[in-house]
């Protein structure tokens, strides 16, 4: 695609950066001012610029917009779950944007009792998201988070469901979440550091009294670390975790003494994980203890927690990741992962039977739903493949039984799962380890070099994208392109080592991995450089940015959303949010090593005068976690740099952080132009 409109230019403005005796010239610094005229300016003559170079695109934008809205039923509601004595049900209206909160007592033939329209209190705001929905004992009070800016800073609210008030008590910068203890009136709640955005206090609210009364019990001061805090299902403690990448800590108090003292767990040791559920007298904890790499069950008294008294329930496996477990009365729930697939192991506590469900194929996604209800046979859990919408399912743990409770409906009146195949093929790295792609087409592919495919992959953090199904996706499927997701190394796709091996020192191992899979798909002539295109988010974008400086040639086009690319800068910059709890992941570049590995991969630093496919950049104003200024840096260097006439675009949601818009509808206008972008280049081509 070549140019014909004059791209924006942002001015150079040097910035001398050193550290350990090396410079660095940032000539874009200057646009981490977001509320700077000349900043705003830039921003705003980059949107224009991708206004009038995708003008042409903008009434198949609405098309594909029209079209993934009209698969999804408007007119929706969840399957409804049991707490307490009350049932509780989410959904959606037709021509609505948000949720609606209800719940019903005892029956699902009682009278609905509207907790939340999300529709009305959304009103006035360009974004408007609610979290942390959380029910007290008695019933009678609903605790809920709210953000109407998109920077992950919540605002706590208590309302009555007798009366419908709103409390006057107004709790700013939380992460929204809380935790009711027995008597209905005390409320723990997780602060964030104004600046940092990092989780770092629990408080203690007692309602009634001012918010200028809260006590902190628990100020993590460790700046790698932050802490949450929630009730174990047996409602018998409310616990306090604090972690990093690395390390694990929890400290527990009887949930009926809510004034009392907490009681550490297990005192952090570095390099030690666990999380820990209850069970009658029993904790259970979930560890990496003794070099369990990828984790061991492990059972303690209540009574003296202390690692040096955990005993084995389930040993370590080194070809099985443990996952997490759900307790009930009568069952342990265990979620493992062999080979890079889900697997559900249920357990009766009395040792009398033990199986696995069964599941046939390589690239379904399943996974142990909400299950609130401690006293019941019921497993609740999600289905679905790559060709299969997802099924809610009830599965009796007894009988065997199940109900499909829900099948995900697929509108529109064109999809036929028997139109679609999938597959999972294994690409051969540099270092000759095997790694796995997940790949969905329509039925009747011919591997002849012609076929578009988008690569997609996320890679860090021990994420793993899992195939699943996606109404939206089907844009694409249905004009014949591939999708496949790349399982590589930085996700726990294929076990934690599978995570150690792609971070740190290893980082570029998810790098290496996702163009050695690029080049796998075009050699065995599913498709060509010509026709294949890459997409990644966040930590996905440092991966886009890392692979259009390594290996340029390969792709015709690249989808970067809010991607992290300024990596040295922002890593040594403890100001920012999530930075310096993310030193395990990528490492601390105040130490020499950490950071010359870092500056060799990083996008901003490594972009060379040097040919890039096409390009569609994207990132929102307000985001706390990838701030604006990385993406918009870099595609300032990437246009004084590159030397192709290939597109750049950079498109800024001036409304918006992380996350994207908020609304359900919304959000697909974002897919919509991502598609567009590529589906445009596509049929260029052809």
């Amino acid at each position: 695609m070549k140019i014909e409109t004059q791209n924006p230019v942002a001015a150079k403005k040097a910035m001398r950066l050193e550290k350990h005796g090396d410079v660095r010239i940032d000539n874009y610094f200057w646009l981490n001012d977001r509320e700077h005229p000349d900043v705003l300016d830039y921003l705003k003559r980059e949107n224009d610029y991708n206004d009038e170079m995708t003008y042409h695109t903008k009434n198949f934008q609405k098309e594909l917009f029209q079209e993934m809205k009209n698969r999804i039923k408007e007119d929706d509601s969840s399957v409804p779950y049991k707490l307490n004595g009350y049932w509780y049900i989410t959904k959606y209206e037709k021509g609505k944007d948000y949720p609606i909160y209800s719940r019903k007592k005892e029956t699902l033939e009682a009278p609905e009792e509207i907790l939340f329209d999300c529709n009305k209190e959304a009103e006035g705001h360009a974004y408007f998201r609610m979290v942390g929905l959380n029910i007290s004992p008695d019933n009678t009070l609903i605790a809920f988070g709210v953000d109407t800016v998109s920077r992950r800073k919540y605002t706590i609210r208590v309302k009555n469901l007798i009366t419908g008030e709103i409390y006057p008590e107004i709790i700013e910068t939380t992460t929204g979440g809380s935790t009711w203890a027995s008597d209905s009136k005390t409320l723990f709640y997780t602060k964030k550091d104004e600046e940092t955005l990092r989780s770092d206090k629990i408080v203690r609210h007692i309602m009634g009294t001012s918010v200028t009364e809260d006590e902190t019990v628990f100020h993590e001061t460790d700046d790698t670390f932050n802490t949450f805090v929630y009730k174990t299902k047996s409602k018998k403690f409310i616990v306090i975790g604090s972690g990093s990448t690395l390390t694990s800590e929890y400290r527990f108090i009887l949930a009926d003494n809510p004034i009392g003292k907490f009681t550490i767990f297990q005192p952090r040791i570095r390099g030690l994980e666990y999380g820990i559920a209850h069970y009658e007298n029993d904790f259970y904890i979930l560890t990496n203890k003794d070099g369990a790499t990828n984790f061991r069950l492990m059972q303690v008294s209540e009574e003296n927690t202390l690692k040096e008294n955990w005993k084995d329930l389930i040993p370590h496996r080194e070809d099985v990741l443990l996952e997490d477990i759900d307790i009930f009365k009568e069952y342990l729930v265990v979620s493992e992962r062999s080979n890079g697939l889900n697997r559900i192991h249920v357990k009766r506590w009395d040792g009398t039977s033990e199986y696995y469900l069964p599941f046939d194929n390589e690239t379904y996604t399943v996974f142990v739903d909400t299950n609130p209800d401690f006293d019941t046979k019921l497993l609740r859990y999600s289905y679905n493949s790559l060709t299969t919408p997802n099924s809610v399912i009830d599965f009796n743990m007894e009988t065997k039984e199940k109900e499909v409770k829900k099948e995900q409906e697929v509108l529109g009146g064109t999809f036929d799962k028997n139109n679609y195949t999938s597959e999972r093929i294994w690409a051969t790295a540099g270092d000759g380890t095997k790694i796995p792609m997940s790949l969905v087409y329509k039925k009747g592919l011919k591997k002849d070099g012609t076929n578009p495919v988008l690569l997609y992959a996320y890679g860090s953090y021990g994420s793993t994208i899992d195939p699943y199904f996606s109404t939206v996706r089907l844009s694409l499927l249905d004009r014949d392109f591939i999708y496949a997701i790349a399982h590589v190394r930085g996700g726990e796709y294929l076990g934690r080592s599978w995570y150690d091996n792609g971070k740190l020192f290893k980082k570029k191992n998810t790098f290496t991995d996702f163009i050695d899979c690029s080049s796998y798909l075009i050699d065995q002539k599913y498709t060509s450089s010509a026709h294949l295109y890459a997409m990644g988010g966040s930590a996905g974008g440092l991966l886009m940015g890392a692979i259009v400086n390594m290996a340029p040639s390969l792709y015709n086009g690249v989808v970067a959303a809010v991607p992290f690319v300024d990596v040295v800068t922002t890593m040594l910059d403890d100001s920012i949010p999530l930075t310096t709890g993310e030193y395990d992941e990528w490492g601390n570049p105040n130490e020499k090593e950490y950071y010359e590995y870092m500056k060799s991969y990083s996008p901003y630093d490594n972009v060379m005068a040097q040919e890039y496919p096409n390009m569609l950049v994207t990132t929102g104003l307000h985001d706390s976690q990838v701030q604006y200024w990385e993406p918009a840096k870099w595609v300032a260097k990437l246009r004084e740099l590159k030397t192709d006439t290939n597109i750049l675009l950079l498109h800024t949601n001036m409304e918006a952080g992380h996350g994207g818009a908020s609304g359900r509808f919304e959000a697909l206008k974002e897919v919509a132009e991502e598609y567009a972008f590529l589906l445009d280049l596509e049929s260029i081509n052809n």
